[in-house]
């Protein structure tokens, strides 16, 4: 057989146990997960496949991709948690061998594999391969867009950038072309322009684009302009939409925690990255060091940040840790990787700790798993320093990699099934479903369970926009789905007409008794 062939089918197995390994076991995570969800069955539902709506009504989130690719998976695997989750899950794969298949063109097979391999075993990375998001879809067409440009195809590139717009927005084309645009500087290669197709791509982008994004033009008009143009893209770049948008800093810990096992080989790669940017692989090292760059950059200089924007930078900073790594390792850089193994064993003690202060005392409950990740860490982390040992050049990498994949299976058997109650409305809405006799009665829902309770109940209910206060005061006979704390803010009196039904952690389902 073949060693690419070899590679390949290694690559299909890793990535394909760690992203599909009981991805339908967990409930859906509130509130992003079952908006997706909600929102193809809707499509579905109105045989509607160019506007998306929730609850009914139209919305204008994002575009159409995800809701569509998810509407195909509920074709032929029903309306499920694995539906959901399935068109990221395969798109992690697929982003996978896109790492392995340019990596083999810009680089050499061994480092192709090892940045493949590093993709897919990264924490966020797999973790966001498991989600009901879209954020998995936008980085493999992203990915696309740079890797062929830097092979010279072109019209592939249009197609990859048009299909990133059908996925994300103006992002999709931003921030690509400001990585072309920034490379081609760089490296002094204006001329290069002239070669880029752009007319011929110009076409093959707009057929892919202007179809979705004329005809909700036609059917919505301005309405449409601004609030998916205007509020989701320019308004949150320009404004915080969470507190977290205010600490500029605020990627740098997440790339720590996201990047793991890797992260402590990021750092040398980068510095090594810089000094070889001028030598015979130095165009296609410095195009890596920009990508992630303009990434980091664009969504640090952000108003709204979320832990998931960045994930774009995920597969030029595996390629680049697996090019640096293949280096280490046929050289027999010890005093190198032991360096990066101790920078391992220090991240690894980091989530520990993290983790155990949260389960203990902000959830106030004990999660085995954590333990078992505590003694698998000290697994890989001896593996790591045994391996340079014995100048084991082969073992190295496997022992992270198998770790990885062992730390898939203890947060899908038993990280996952200990939180359930504090991430997933999902045992509330059941309790809703036994109880819930007159359809004609009101549900309350705060904004924040409404996708998830809806998907889980069929029921939309009505988001509680006011005060829990004047929402009870409103309505003689009513269901109402809060948080705990809005609860204790009403006064003894007002309590006394409610009923408890269901207390889920801190969310509670309350029922107004009808009054005589």
């Amino acid at each position: 057989m073949e060693r690419k062939n070899l590679d390949v089918i290694i690559i299909l197995i890793v990535a394909g146990f760690i992203m599909l390994f009981k991805l339908g076991a967990v409930p859906l995570l509130d509130p992003d997960e079952p908006v997706y969800i909600q929102t193809a069955l809707e499509m579905l539902n109105h045989n509607d496949f160019i506007s998306p709506r929730i609850y009914g009504d139209f919305w204008y989130d994002k575009p159409p991709m995800y809701y569509w690719l998810i509407a195909l998976a509920v074709k032929f695997f029903g309306a499920t948690e694995l539906s959901a989750r399935l068109p990221s899950a395969v798109l992690a794969i697929a982003g996978a061998m896109l790492v392995y298949y340019y990596g083999n063109r810009l680089f050499d097979r061994r480092s192709a594999l090892y940045g493949a391999l590093i993709l897919v075993t990264s924490f966020e990375y797999f973790y966001l391969g498991k989600a009901a998001v879209t954020d998995i879809t936008l980085s493999c067409f992203f990915s696309g867009v740079i890797f062929a440009y830097l092979s010279k195809q072109y019209r592939l590139m249009y197609v990859f950038m048009g299909l990133s717009v059908l996925t994300k927005g103006p992002v999709g084309i931003v921030l690509p072309l400001a990585i072309i645009l920034l490379h081609l500087i760089a490296t002094k290669n204006w001329i290069e322009i002239f070669n880029l197709k752009i007319f011929q791509g110009g076409i093959i982008f707009l057929l892919i684009t202007v179809p979705w994004y004329g005809m909700m033009y036609n059917l919505h008009g301005m309405d449409f302009i601004e609030t998916f143009l205007g509020f989701h893209n320019v308004t949150r770049f320009l404004s915080p939409e969470h507190e977290s948008g205010q600490i500029w800093y605020y990627y740098l810990p997440v790339l720590c925690i996201g990047f793991f096992p890797w992260v402590s080989y990021l750092l040398p790669a980068l510095y090594e990255g810089w000094r070889e940017k001028n030598k015979e692989k130095g165009k296609n090292i410095l195009a890596l060091m920009i990508w992630l760059s303009i990434v980091f950059v664009f969504f640090s200089v952000s108003q709204t940040k979320l832990i998931s924007y960045i994930l774009p930078m995920y597969p030029p900073m595996a390629l680049l840790t697996g090019w640096y790594m293949n280096r280490c390792i046929k050289e027999f850089r010890i005093k190198t990787l032991n360096f990066a193994g101790a920078g391992m064993m220090l991240i690894s003690l980091l989530i520990f700790i993290v983790l155990e202060i949260t389960a203990e005392y902000k959830l106030g409950i004990q999660i085995n798993g954590i333990k078992y990740l505590g003694v698998l860490f000290v697994g890989m982390v001896s593996w790591v320093f045994l391996s340079n040992f014995v100048k084991n050049r082969r073992c190295y990498l496997l022992g992270i990699v198998v770790g990885m994949m062992g730390f898939v299976v203890i947060l899908m058997n038993c990280i996952f099934p200990a939180i359930t109650d504090f991430v997933s409305v999902k045992p509330t809405a059941e309790v809703f479903n036994e109880v819930y006799v007159n359809q004609s009665t009101p549900v309350y829902v705060e904004k924040f369970y409404r996708p998830g309770f809806c998907y889980y109940t069929g029921v939309a209910g009505r988001e509680l926009k006011t005060d829990l206060q004047a929402a009870v005061k409103g309505e003689k006979e009513a269901y109402f789905l809060v948080r705990e704390k809005n609860f204790d803010q009403l006064s003894i009196k007002e309590k006394e007409n409610l009923m408890i039904i269901n207390k889920q952690k801190d969310v509670l389902l309350l029922y107004k008794v009808q009054s005589g």
